[in-house]
C-alpha cells in the first residue's frame, strides 16, 4: 500500500521561489567572478574603430580594422589588418596583418594589462609579455602603450 506524500503549499512556493532566485542570480555571479579576477570591464568582443600612430602629441590615423576579444577566464586574442597587403612587416605584423592570442592579467592600480603571447603570426612575439594601458568608458575601449613615446593609440567599440 502506497502512502500519498502531502507537501504543504507553502513549502512548494518556497522551493519554487528559491529555484527562481538561483536561476536569476547565475549571470550575476558569473560576472562577479570576472570582476573579482579584475577582468570584468574588459570582458567581451571589441571592434576597432581607429588606430593612430606617430609621435607623442601628433598621432595620425591609419586605415586599420580589427577586433580584440577578452574572456572571463583571462584569455585574449587580437586581429588587425592594414588594407595594404604590401605594408612593411613590423615586430607585430606580417604583410599588414597582426594576430596573436594568450592569457592576460590586469593591474587595476596602474590601469594596465599584460598579455603573455602563446601564439602569434609574428612568431618572435611568442612567449613575450606585452603591457598595454587601457581605459574603458561606456562601450569604448582605448589601448595605448604604457610609454606614450611609443606613439600609438587603438580605439574599440564593444560589439
Amino acid at each position: 500500500m502506497m502512502t500519498k506524500l502531502r507537501v504543504p503549499r507553502l513549502w512548494l512556493a518556497l522551493a519554487l521561489a528559491l529555484a527562481l532566485a538561483l536561476l536569476v542570480s547565475v549571470p550575476f555571479f558569473a560576472q562577479a567572478s570576472a570582476t573579482e579576477r579584475g577582468t570584468g570591464s574588459l570582458v567581451g568582443v571589441w571592434r576597432m574603430t581607429s588606430l593612430e600612430v606617430g609621435t607623442e602629441g601628433n598621432l595620425q590615423p591609419v586605415p586599420y580594422s580589427g577586433q580584440i576579444v577578452f574572456t572571463k577566464s583571462g584569455t585574449m586574442s587580437v586581429q588587425a589588418m592594414n588594407p595594404d597587403a604590401n605594408a612593411p612587416d613590423t615586430p607585430y605584423t606580417k604583410n599588414g596583418y597582426e594576430a596573436f592570442y594568450g592569457t592576460f592579467t590586469i593591474n587595476k592600480a596602474a590601469r594596465t594589462f599584460v598579455v603573455t603571447v602563446e601564439s602569434s603570426l609574428a612568431r618572435d612575439l611568442m612567449g613575450q609579455s606585452l603591457t598595454r594601458a587601457f581605459r574603458v568608458s561606456g562601450n569604448t575601449l582605448v589601448l595605448t602603450p604604457p610609454n606614450p613615446a611609443e606613439g600609438w593609440r587603438a580605439t574599440y567599440q564593444r560589439v
